[in-house]
Parts: C-alpha cells; structure tokens; sequence
C-alpha cells in the first residue's frame, strides 16, 4: 500500500463509529455480520449506520452481499492488513536523518 493510499483508508477509518464496524467485522471472521447485528451493536440509527457503511465500502475496507432479504458486510481482510503493513513496515530500523537539516529550539 502506498502512503497516498494509507492516507485515504486512514480518513474513511478517521470515525468512531466507522472503526467501531470495521473492528466487529474483524472480530466476526469470515461469517462477517448483518446489517441488522452490526446496528443492534451500536445502537444507532438505520441512515446513520447507512451513511457509516457507505463511507467504508467507498474505501474498499469492507464488502456487502445480499442474501435473501439480508444484506451481510465483510472486512477487506487485504485492505487492513495492508495499511498494517506499511505502518509497521520498517519497525524499529531507525531513521535516516543525514538528508535533513539540523532543527533548532528557535525554528
């Protein structure tokens, strides 16, 4: 995943309502859940909830499907784990600070 990427998925999560879906799913596995169960966990209103999972299936982090009358959501398993990844990437490798100038108390 790239940074510009990272940056997209990072503003669709940037709700608690959107990271609080996205972390049911992740808890549901592949069986992912229901429109219905994911509002029955939190609480909220049908439009708001709308609204919520529109933004997130806009970003690619989750999926619906219809089965029968039930509309069932699942995270984007590959989305997540790639945000994951790029930031742990490099993960306690330091940083190179010899191409930047020298930061002062004053600037």
């Amino acid at each position: 995943m790239e940074t510009e990427e990272a940056a997209d998925v990072l503003a669709k999560l940037g709700h608690p309502v959107r990271l609080r879906i996205v972390q049911y799913l992740v808890q549901a596995g592949e069986k992912g859940l229901s429109v219905g169960e994911i509002q029955g966990l939190l609480d909220i209103p049908a439009s708001t909830l709308s609204h919520h999972i529109s933004n997130l299936i806009a970003g690619d982090l989750i999926r619906q499907e219809r089965e029968s009358r039930t509309l069932r959501c699942f995270v984007n398993y590959k989305k997540v784990e790639g945000l994951v990844q790029l930031l742990t990437d490099k993960c306690c490798m330091g940083v190179d600070l010899s191409h930047t100038e020298a930061v002062t108390e004053d600037s």
